[in-house]
């Protein structure tokens, strides 16, 4: 299920977990997961997101975007 207050992305470019994984380390309430070597969402707890932006600061190629839908 989408989420319906927070939109957040991985954009292409991502260096995966084998090279970075901050956003996965960092995150607060665990809306990133480590699966297969890459990072993805984890869209059931999307809506859970503080809007800390510790994700944001810690990308090194800044493919983590954030979107409020409200």
């Amino acid at each position: 299920m989408a989420s319906i207050f927070i939109n957040v992305k991985i954009k292409e470019g991502c260096l995966g977990v084998e090279k970075c994984g901050e956003c996965v380390k960092i995150c607060p309430v665990n809306i990133f997961e480590a699966k297969d070597g890459k990072v993805s969402i984890v869209e059931k707890n999307e809506d859970e997101c503080t809007l800390c932006d510790l994700c944001l600061q810690k990308c090194p190629v800044n493919v983590v975007s954030i979107e409020k839908l409200y």
